[in-house]
């Protein structure tokens, strides 16, 4: 998405560990209207596939995840980040690794909100590691349902994530991929 590269470029700042600020528009301040537009390219990417509900990690994914799930005419579900005591009933957990925050999380899906057959597409801002993604897949497998694949808004296709996870044949999609990044410039990959 040509749109997102040049947001990214305009407004982006790599700080060190290769961490890219985003904060402008997509994870701390929002872009609403922008967001809706990622979420209409979301929709038509994956315009061949029966959708029925999006998942995503809280908290930075469940704008873009609202953006395409407006756009799609589907709910959005997120997994906390931890079991909280609004959560009752049984839930669907697993751990994911956080690179941003260097910290482990055990991750919790409601089982009202996620069921048996369901075709789930997954939804996140970035995709550095796949650890997400993958955390993610085992909640929509411990759920019985299907994972029609994954889209994030910014990859970062030198981490190796994205990559790893097209090899065990996950449809993975990302509206910008990063090739590399230091804090004087970002390449971005021809897509």
């Amino acid at each position: 998405m040509k749109a997102l590269e040049e947001k990214i470029l305009k407004e982006g700042t790599v700080l060190p560990g290769h961490i890219l600020k985003v904060g402008s528009f997509l994870n701390h301040q929002l872009d609403v209207d922008f967001l809706l537009e990622m979420g209409k390219e979301i929709k038509r990417i994956f315009e061949d596939e029966e959708i029925d509900r999006i998942l995503t990690v809280e908290t930075s994914g469940i704008a873009i995840a609202m953006g395409a799930a407006a756009a799609m005419h589907v709910p959005v579900v997120f997994a906390k980040k931890n079991r909280t005591g609004n959560i009752s009933g049984d839930t669907y957990t697993t751990v994911v690794h956080s690179y941003t925050h260097g910290v482990d999380y055990n991750i919790v899906v409601s089982c009202d909100y996620l069921k048996k057959g369901e075709k789930v597409l997954i939804i996140d801002d970035f995709l550095a590691n796949g650890k997400a993604i993958i955390g993610l897949m085992d909640i929509i497998g411990q759920a019985g349902a299907e994972t029609v694949g994954a889209c994030c808004a910014i990859e970062k296709g030198f981490q190796g994530g994205g990559d790893a996870l097209r090899k065990m044949g996950v449809r993975v999609e990302s509206l910008a991929i990063i090739d590399s990044m230091d804090d004087t410039s970002i390449t971005f990959r021809k897509q």
